[in-house]
């Protein structure tokens, strides 16, 4: 994916701010998390308006726009973070896989396997390396023996590209270890409870450009397995991991579509204005 270039210069029009501009993804992938109408309140602030979506599956969708524009609000949505914040409150539907996230008789904890989230500072357990990455497997059940632990162990360090780095080293402790090794342990820890979906809320903002690189051509090989949803106020990290790019602005998803499209080609005036740095 090639670096944001600036917008064209003919003016974008100003759309209704309560209609979303949409544009398909060329890639065909079947939608993973579907959101219609879904509104988020705190207390009686509304924080999210009817917010529509569609996030396809085995790919990367990037959440961009200003601070306080909704985008780690809806983030939190989709693995029920927002159920841990007094006064929160969600309205609308929200499905994986055709399943209503927000059905009481659903088991929070298993949607929380099943959607892991790396969030923005690096927070591995004050645990070994082992054991950090072994706790999902063994609270959820997933391994009969010793044996299979080591192996989840393993085959988690090694999709988060940490194993060659970690593999002499497992009994020591996890926060011993550099800023972006503590991010690619806390994506192994998401990874060992085999998640459909991870979400990442700017995995990067507090690692230096070597370590942000690296967990960018990570979160590029994840995508082949996994919906992958990050949020990231570097419009060139968007550009670069990301297939569909959505823009948030005052609670509001503006406009959604392909990537290279929205920076190059924005259909709407705030999208264009966002993105050449005129506001934000």
């Amino acid at each position: 994916m090639h670096a944001p270039t600036a917008a064209p210069d003919a003016p974008a029009p100003v759309l209704d701010k309560r209609e979303t501009v949409r544009v398909p993804l060329e890639i065909g992938n079947p939608s993973k998390v579907d959101a219609r109408d879904v509104k988020v309140f705190y207390g009686a602030k509304q924080a999210i308006y009817d917010l529509t979506i569609g996030i396809p599956e085995k790919a990367v969708t990037a959440f961009i726009g200003p601070s306080g524009c909704g985008k780690s609000t809806f983030l939190r949505c989709l693995n029920r973070m927002n159920d841990t914040i007094d006064g929160a409150r969600v309205e609308g539907d929200i499905t994986i896989d055709g399943k209503d996230i927000y059905d009481p008789s659903l088991d929070v904890v298993t949607l929380r396997a099943r959607v892991g989230m790396v969030f923005q500072k690096p927070n591995p357990f004050p645990k070994s390396i082992f054991e950090n990455v072994a706790y999902g497997p063994r609270i959820h059940g997933l391994a009969k023996s010793k044996a299979d632990i080591a192996v989840i162990v393993e085959a988690s360090l090694r999709k988060a590209g940490l194993w060659d780095e970690v593999k002499d080293r497992l009994l020591e402790t996890g926060t011993g270890l550099s800023g972006g090794q503590q991010q690619r342990l806390c994506i192994a820890r998401a990874i060992a409870v085999s998640p459909e979906v991870i979400l990442m809320d700017e995995p990067c903002s507090a690692l230096d450009p070597i370590a942000t690189a690296r967990i960018e051509e990570l979160i590029d090989e994840l995508r082949q397995n996994y919906t992958i949803v990050i949020v990231t106020h570097s419009m060139q990290q968007a550009a670069r991991v990301s297939q569909k790019t959505c823009f948030f602005h005052l609670g509001y998803l503006v406009e959604e579509g392909p990537t290279d499209m929205i920076f190059t080609n924005p259909r709407d005036k705030r999208t264009q204005d966002y993105i050449t740095g005129r506001f934000g």
